[in-house]
């Protein structure tokens, strides 16, 4: 077995272990493989190890990985900061988009979506710890944003995502994903349908599992550090 093959299996096990602990079931959770700074052959690899997600942060090197892997069903996720002179790639090229936190991007991105492809998922990013470096909406101002997204034509709003300050403490980790679970309860109250909790990484998988995640997003436990 290849390390990233025996990476992948490592990381699916503590996957399925948190969602043990939660009563959850393992299914209902999709492992993104974060492959932003690795090779197409590191992605090939993740592949052929059963993987077929994967999250990329920089638009002209996912541009080349996705078409140096055109021969593979993969879905490509971004996940990284949107610039408006960006959104035309990044709409005609993945599936999913998971850092929303302005309209004028999500109305660039619905107005550039091909109509020939599906509508591209959206996650709202949300700064739940309120960190000034951070990109997200704040907690206070994400339900208008979601209403608003929600009915741009060409998009399908899925979601929240986050991501908290870093913390060792297993503790500390839980209270920002639990806030992020019931901010989406709450907008899902007011009349929305999102499904999508994008949350939680190699360092703090498990307490995002445990707190709901559905997507989890893991770069360096799979591919190695950068």
């Amino acid at each position: 077995m290849t390390t990233i093959a025996s990476n992948l299996q490592a990381v699916r096990n503590a996957v399925a272990a948190a969602a043990a602990v939660a009563g959850r079931v393992p299914d209902d959770i999709t492992l993104l493989a974060v492959s932003k700074t690795f090779p197409p052959e590191a992605v090939r690899e993740a592949y052929h190890a059963g993987q077929t997600a994967f999250g990329e942060s920089y638009v002209q090197e996912a541009l080349g990985k996705i078409e140096a892997l055109r021969d593979l069903p993969l879905e490509w996720h971004f996940i990284g900061p949107i610039q408006s002179n960006k959104t035309r790639a990044i709409a005609e090229n993945f599936a999913w988009v998971h850092g929303v936190d302005r309209l004028k991007i999500a109305e660039r991105l619905s107005a550039q979506r091909p109509l020939n492809l599906p509508p591209l998922n959206i996650c709202l990013q949300v700064n739940v710890s309120g960190e000034d470096s951070k990109s997200g909406v704040a907690p206070d101002e994400a339900a208008g944003l979601a209403q608003a997204v929600a009915r741009l034509p060409q998009l399908r709003l899925r979601g929240l995502m986050a991501i908290p300050a870093p913390s060792d403490d297993v503790a500390a980790q839980h209270p920002p994903f639990a806030q992020l679970r019931k901010l989406r309860d709450q907008l899902n109250r007011q009349g929305l349908t999102l499904d999508t909790l994008s949350m939680g990484m190699s360092h703090d998988l498990a307490a995002a599992v445990m707190e709901g995640a559905t997507i989890v997003r893991v770069g360096s436990a799979i591919f190695g550090e950068r």
